[in-house]
């Protein structure tokens, strides 16, 4: 970097504001509302939090105390009164949209929680809009600056193991869930509301991290979704699919809801001068790789991740404080990949992205 553009940068940090008002457009029962709502709490760069979603002020009370500023029944009424610098968008997927639409017009930047829509076709525009606005809209893919992936992403960018040859991935929640009663009335548990099931709610993290990890986006893609355990849900409980990235490597994803708590996730990248291995099962050393004639290396780290660090990072990223991980254009590029899986295992043939 010139001297003068490191220069332009400082400035241009100096210059930028150290605390963001936030708009949070959200309903009873949104996905992940209670983590936002502590994020929002805890992060110093929030300012003043407006709330569109009066089902859930009390809630919103509770956890914001003096920083929830004024609360509104819909976001246009809210964006008639202010204009925030970020909107939090935790919503059903059929919801999110027209919330998500009004925030941009509104000139804010979005952090939407996945997957905001039921059909690519429904986010596409959103993304055009956000670019021709020059406004970052991200989807939740808070794994993104979790440490290990970090890490992981600049080994392999560093050529550490070489030419990419594949990948190996699972991601595994609990089945329980999907026998409770009062989970098949939830909009998770219904295809018209949701878009799909476990690929699309979780699976979906993973197939982003395959593309920001390795640096190259999945073109192809072909596999099975359905419901192996037979709860009276109209979405997948199970997927499993094969990758084809576009610098020409393969991968695989093995997705669904199979054991009885918790989850269990793993990524295993060979290339031609080692390998990297990312297990969530070993808390002690989650991040180990081997080049080719030398010990195993292992990464523990205390860097936080979560989603109070991920509501940080968009607050920082839509103040100026930092360079946004996620571009309107990679969360779109996740949700053509899920959707694309699922037109795969209806017609029983690879489909490109």
């Amino acid at each position: 970097m010139h001297r003068r553009e490191f220069t332009q940068i400082l400035s241009a940090a100096a210059l930028a504001p150290s605390h963001a008002d936030v708009a949070l457009l959200t309903h009873a029962d949104a996905p992940h509302l209670s983590a936002y709502l502590e994020g929002l709490a805890k992060v110093n760069e929030v300012g003043r939090v407006f709330l569109a979603g009066a089902a859930t002020e009390s809630q919103a009370r509770k956890a914001l105390g003096p920083k929830l500023a004024a609360v509104f029944k819909t976001p246009q009424d809210l964006f008639a009164s202010h204009k925030p610098r970020l909107a939090l968008i935790p919503m059903e997927a059929t919801l999110a949209p027209p919330a998500i639409d009004a925030a941009l017009n509104a000139g804010c930047h979005v952090m939407a929680e996945k997957p905001a829509c039921v059909r690519a076709e429904d986010f596409a525009p959103l993304a055009a809009k956000a670019n021709a606005r020059k406004l970052h809209l991200h989807l939740a893919f808070a794994n993104r600056i979790d440490p290990y992936f970090r890490e992981a992403r600049r080994l392999i960018q560093a050529g550490t193991i070489g030419k990419m040859f594949g990948m190996e991935m699972h991601l595994i929640a609990d089945q329980t869930r999907l026998t409770r009663p009062s989970y098949h009335q939830t909009w998770t548990a219904k295809k018209a509301r949701a878009g799909g099931g476990h690929l699309i709610w979780l699976g979906i993290h993973w197939l982003d991290l395959a593309a920001y990890i390795t640096g190259s986006n999945i073109t192809h893609i072909a596999g099975f979704t359905g419901n192996v355990g037979g709860q009276p849900i109209d979405t997948e409980d199970s997927a499993a699919v094969v990758l084809k990235f576009a610098n020409n490597t393969f991968g695989t994803l093995t997705s669904g809801y199979y054991i009885d708590k918790g989850k269990q996730g793993f990524f295993k990248f060979w290339g031609a001068n080692g390998w990297i291995e990312i297990n969530q099962e070993h808390p002690t050393s989650p991040l180990t790789w081997q080049v080719h004639g030398q010990a195993v290396q292992h990464r523990k780290s205390n860097d936080p991740s979560g989603y109070t660090p991920w509501v940080q990072h968009v607050v920082r990223a839509a103040l100026g404080l930092e360079a946004p991980v996620l571009t309107a254009d990679e969360s779109l590029q996740a949700l053509k990949t899920v959707f694309a899986a699922y037109r795969a295992a209806e017609l029983g043939r690879t489909q490109p992205v």
